[in-house]
């Protein structure tokens, strides 16, 4: 899959800035058509056609697979606008017209009713129709009633097996509940030229490794020019710091402090974890200007295990004080419910949804803008955590990540992701990349471990990704 994600409205623009409307949509058709024909075998197929483009899209299927000996009839919902591209589709096709009450026997439906840019909730007939359809259906462009924007439902969708979408894919690909409904993804090429990037210039992107790369160690590398993590570690959870001090190493920061604030965590932390170094002061405050007394300690992980209380909040406030970079996560998030602007300056913030929405109030069905909105307001990156994760960055970038397997949600994940994410930054990744590229590493590490992944698992399946 390309990179780069198109709204519909920038699609939109797209098409008209390649122009020749019925060449493009003859070439949908056929990319539409090729798609069925190397999934499906010939049997009875109805097209549902709506009156815009996208029903166009589906006279072209119709024509072409009669054409190759499929039995096919179309049910049109309106007929297209006259002298529109969708009308002269029409016209070329002279098969037969079948009303709904056809879709129960159909071996085979194309949903080409609606595409992306739906203005409205998809309701009536023909939505009643799909929700009785036991045949395989395959979407033009999106299921129809999802949302290209945000991935969610409008009124109805009925789920696809497969979904053929043309030139670049959509938000709503991979957003849920989007993608659970769009079954296989294919994105075909239908001629526009990668050049409308340049006038459209995208601003979002499915994660991936070609938005990245990862700092690697030369030949003069020491352990002190490979960046610095301190995991600040709570007393009631110092698993938690444990975990994210471990991914830090794994992920090649070249030192790793765990900083405690009470004499038995600073114990644990030597026995589990030989590798790292560990700072023990008496007390949160003492431990902050011991923190800050090193300057090489410049990138600092706040919030796994600690409690969302005044402590947390004070230390927040003397590292960002101090300039250090810093990523938030867990109890460094709560400790601000409600004041978001006490993260400003932050460079990554990781929290999940119940985080998220106590700092900024409900996510609402467009994840995308309300996580650029939130990253816009601290000036730093956000990392809204789920399997359709979304990575924002304040000056308007974003990726959805989509690699993420169902069992990587379990306890102590999140951990883990937010000290690979701090210890890529302290190698010196600028924020949004590094936290890109923690999020599609260990959707990678987890879907190579498999079910019955524990988060302990994790930071050793980074070795062959890192």
């Amino acid at each position: 899959m390309f990179s780069e994600l198109l709204t519909p409205a920038e699609m939109a623009r797209a098409d008209r800035w390649a122009g020749n409307g019925p060449a493009l949509m003859e070439a949908a058709g056929r990319a539409v058509a090729m798609a069925l024909r190397k999934r499906f075998r010939p049997c009875r197929v109805l097209i549902l056609a709506g009156p815009g483009n996208n029903g166009g899209d589906g006279y072209v299927v119709a024509r072409l697979l009669e054409r190759a000996g499929w039995d096919v009839a179309v049910s049109a919902l309106a007929p297209p606008r006259v002298g529109s591209d969708a009308a002269g589709a029409a016209m070329r096709w002279r098969g037969p017209m079948r009303g709904l009450e056809a879709i129960g026997r159909a071996g085979l439906v194309v949903d080409a009713l609606f595409g992306a840019g739906l203005a409205r909730d998809f309701d009536g007939p023909a939505a009643d129709a799909l929700r009785r359809v036991a045949a395989p259906v395959v979407a033009v462009d999106v299921p129809s009633g999802l949302d290209g924007a945000t991935g969610a439902v409008r009124g109805f969708a009925a789920p696809a097996a497969l979904t053929v979408t043309f030139f670049r894919a959509k938000p709503g690909h991979l957003l849920l509940p989007g993608r659970d409904l769009c079954g296989e993804l294919v994105v075909a090429d239908i001629g526009l030229p990668a050049a409308v990037l340049e006038t459209i210039r995208p601003r979002t992107f499915a994660n991936g490794p070609a938005l990245w790369t990862l700092p690697r160690p030369g030949a003069a590398s020491h352990k002190h020019n490979r960046g610095h993590v301190t995991v600040v570690s709570g007393r009631e959870m110092a698993g938690a710091a444990l975990l994210a001090a471990r991914a830090a190493r794994r992920a090649g920061a070249g030192l790793v402090t765990l900083a405690c604030a009470d004499a038995s965590s600073a114990l644990l932390h030597r026995l589990a974890e030989p590798g790292a170094l560990v700072l023990e002061a008496e007390g949160a405050e003492a431990l902050v200007e011991a923190i800050l007394a090193d300057p090489r300690r410049d990138t600092m992980l706040i919030g796994p295990g600690l409690p969302p209380d005044a402590a947390t909040r004070a230390m927040v406030w003397r590292i960002l004080a101090a300039g250090r970079r810093l990523v938030a996560d867990a109890g460094a998030l709560t400790a601000f419910a409600d004041d978001p602007d006490g993260l400003r300056g932050a460079a990554i913030l990781t929290p999940h949804a119940a985080e998220f929405a106590r700092l900024f109030g409900p996510i609402g069905e467009d994840r995308l803008s309300a996580t650029r909105t939130a990253a816009a307001r601290i000036g730093g990156v956000v990392l809204l955590k789920g399997s359709d994760t979304v990575i924002a960055a304040p000056d308007g970038r974003a990726a959805i990540n989509h690699n993420a397997p169902p069992w990587l949600a379990t306890g102590g994940t999140g951990d883990v992701l937010a000290g690979l994410a701090a210890a890529l930054l302290a190698q010196g990744m600028p924020a949004f990349e590094a936290a890109c590229a923690a999020a599609w590493i260990q959707g990678a590490a987890a879907a190579k471990i498999g079910p019955g992944l524990l988060a302990e698992d994790l930071a050793g399946a980074f070795r062959d990704l890192i």
